[in-house]
């Protein structure tokens, strides 16, 4: 995921893809299928299509990464949260505002639970 990673914040966002989906093509040989790497590779992979405006990859990729985390992560994880993010914001960019304040509500009650009062990430949510 680190090349994946330095190409999308370079905006490369083609490249990005091409790496993190040889890192994936590894992961799912190798690892259980509910291990969390897994949707940790997925969120990112939906987070570039996000950046493309690819928004309905973006939400596939995004709802396997929350799949997983909900099945091995506790229900209070940060990782939900950001996952729950995300999908709000691929939703806030399909004007789908309804369902982006679902989503965005939803990561905000864990963060609530999981984060100090003061993180910068309850800022970013509210």
């Amino acid at each position: 995921d680190n090349i994946g990673s330095v190409y999308t914040l370079k905006a490369e966002y083609d490249k990005a893809l091409e790496y993190y989906k040889k890192g994936l093509q590894i992961q799912l040989q190798s690892l259980p299928s509910q291990h969390p790497s897994l949707a940790a590779t997925y969120g990112n992979i939906g987070l570039v299509y996000t950046y493309k405006a690819e928004y309905d990859m973006a939400l596939e990729y995004n709802e396997k990464a929350l799949e997983i985390e909900l099945k091995v992560l506790p229900s209070h994880h940060p990782s939900l949260a950001t996952t729950y993010n995300n999908i709000g914001l691929v939703y806030t960019h399909k004007a789908e505002y309804d369902k982006a304040l679902e989503y965005y509500k939803k990561g905000l009650q864990i963060q609530l639970q999981s984060l100090p009062s003061q993180h910068p990430s309850l800022a970013a949510t509210y």
